[in-house]
């Protein structure tokens, strides 16, 4: 948790404020933020979001999973769909096929999402 409570005080110190004003800002003790600050206590929850999006930093940052701020971009895609989707071939071709310039159905493919994104929006 060392590299936590590295963040904790640099994202502090970055805006220039003492523990004890920060400390009133979340509703806590200056004694806690100099614990947080020191590796001694962990804060809750809340207290973590409430850092990120007041210093508009990611949790990844702050947990020191990354050096970017913004943190890390993840693609949510799940074992069990990515399985599926490798072993099923007609699924393969139909995703082939709507990027495919050169297929006959590109202009129907296209007609049918953009039906289907208006339809979305209802």
């Amino acid at each position: 948790m060392e590299i936590v409570s590295q963040r904790l005080r640099a994202l502090r110190e970055s805006v220039g404020l003492s523990q004890n004003k920060l400390a009133g800002m979340i509703g806590v003790r200056q004694s806690s933020i100099n614990r947080y600050e020191n590796g001694q206590s962990v804060p809750s929850i809340q207290t973590f979001r409430w850092y990120a999006d007041y210093f508009d930093v990611s949790m990844d940052y702050i947990f020191g999973r990354t050096d970017s701020p913004q943190g890390k971009l993840y693609n949510y895609e799940p074992q069990l769909i990515r399985d599926k989707a490798e072993n099923n071939q007609e699924l393969r071709q139909f995703v082939e096929m709507c990027f495919d310039p050169k297929s006959p159905m590109n202009d129907k493919l296209k007609q049918t999402l953009i039906r289907m994104l208006e339809e979305g929006k209802k």
